[in-house]
């Protein structure tokens, strides 16, 4: 029994509706009762096996796209994690009865992704309607003009899916651009000499590859300045204003008398950038030798320091409002706090710690509680593990940047 005395194991095969489940390399796991009973086959001559070497297209017919238009849906949902409707296919079937009789077939299949803890594709779902009897029922009472009804549905349908395919194309050529544009304005950090130190940078669920969240290290002499900021609004338009802004603060950090300094150069900036309104961001600078870190923040979630010990800090006694939101003439407040070697600092936008109708102060507990657990882990594997941790099985609405450096 899984669940609060649920047995979902009895509640799949009982579904009324054909459902598959296949892993992400198109192998079935199982099969409900209604799947056998519509496919036409056992269990057996199904599970553990590839899909299309269960159902391969009809080799007498030179036309058919069955198991292209599926394979293509499949996988895109793999790789989205996204769900995709199907428009109508035809898909013949060969007689489990009559090797080499094929069956003329049409269904309307819906394909989901199954997500993993971690975000990414355990299983998909494949659900099919079978619609065959439906058209040859038209088609047998209204004859001669029915015929011609069913035919114009199935061309419709192809030419749907001809524009999907169209779209989804012009999609990933978009895509691509947002990737070179996240490469070009976020470059891995450079080294910090013997410290160390990552960075993980994630847009939400449904948006492109690039956000407007950002990350920057800047080596000064003797310290290290680190920041992260956040533009409202996702996709291409978000991830222009970033850039301009991260800029501005990374060249701010290298003349400014401090990180409240360089924040006042940053909303001074902010003011001739269309979009760049209602920023947050957060500047941490390092001094390595006196073991001391200064910040100062534009209304962002409060960095996080870990001691050795397990203890945690948030670094929460130098917050201002966001960007463009405060008055000229007072300055940017200033905090500071010691560390010791071996502690480490996280950095992070909201979509890390903050879920729909729950308090922030859970997610900041959450981040908390996971950074003490496993804070003796590297950089790289301690950033890893806190996404893994913190981010929802069906993925964040937000963006989300990290950035974790070992002291």
């Amino acid at each position: 029994m899984n669940g609060p005395g649920i047995d979902y194991e009895a509640v799949f095969q009982a579904l009324p509706g054909a459902v598959a489940l296949l892993t992400p390399g198109l192998v079935y796991t199982d099969v409900n009762e209604a799947y056998l009973l519509t496919a036409g086959r056992t269990r057996e001559q199904i599970v553990g096996r590839f899909l299309f070497d269960v159902f391969p297209d009809n080799p007498g017919d030179p036309s058919a796209t069955g198991t292209r238009n599926l394979r293509a849906s499949l996988e895109r949902v793999v790789a989205t994690r996204e769900r995709d409707s199907m428009a109508l296919q035809r898909y013949d079937v060969e007689s489990p009865d009559r090797p080499g009789h094929w069956q003329e077939r049409y269904w309307s299949p819906v394909n989901v992704p199954v997500l993993a803890p971690d975000g990414s594709v355990a299983l998909v779902l494949h659900r099919v309607e079978e619609v065959t009897e439906l058209i040859k029922a038209r088609a047998a009472r209204g004859g001669d003009q029915a015929k011609a009804l069913e035919s114009e549905l199935f061309t419709r349908a192809r030419e749907l899916q001809e524009v999907n395919e169209r779209l989804r194309l012009a999609h990933a050529q978009e895509r691509e651009v947002a990737l070179h544009l996240q490469k070009a304005m976020l470059p891995p950090p450079r080294p910090l000499g013997h410290h160390h130190a990552a960075v993980r940078y994630r847009p939400a669920t449904e948006a492109l590859n690039v956000c407007g969240d950002w990350y920057d290290l800047v080596e000064l002499p003797g310290r290290t300045a680190v920041s992260v900021g956040d533009v409202v609004g996702h996709g291409l338009r978000a991830a222009g204003v970033m850039g301009l802004l991260r800029s501005a603060l990374s060249a701010a950090c290298r003349v400014a008398d401090g990180p409240a300094q360089a924040l006042e150069v940053l909303d001074l900036y902010s003011r001739d950038v269309d979009g760049a309104q209602s920023t947050t961001a957060v500047s941490v600078v390092i001094d390595w030798r006196g073991r001391v870190l200064t910040y100062s923040s534009a209304g962002h979630p409060p960095p996080v320091l870990c001691r050795p010990d397990g203890t945690v800090e948030f670094l929460d006694r130098a917050t201002d409002p966001p960007l463009g939101a405060r008055p000229d003439a007072a300055p940017r407040p200033l905090a500071e706090t010691v560390f010791t070697d071996g502690s480490v600092l996280a950095l992070y936008t909201d979509g890390l710690v903050e879920r729909r109708g729950e308090d922030i102060d859970a997610g900041l507990n959450r981040l908390a509680e996971a950074l003490a657990r496993h804070r003796t882990a590297p950089p790289e594997a301690l950033a890893d593990t806190l996404l893994a941790e913190l981010t929802p099985p069906a993925g964040t609405t937000d963006d989300t940047a990290l950035v974790l450096l070992r002291l």
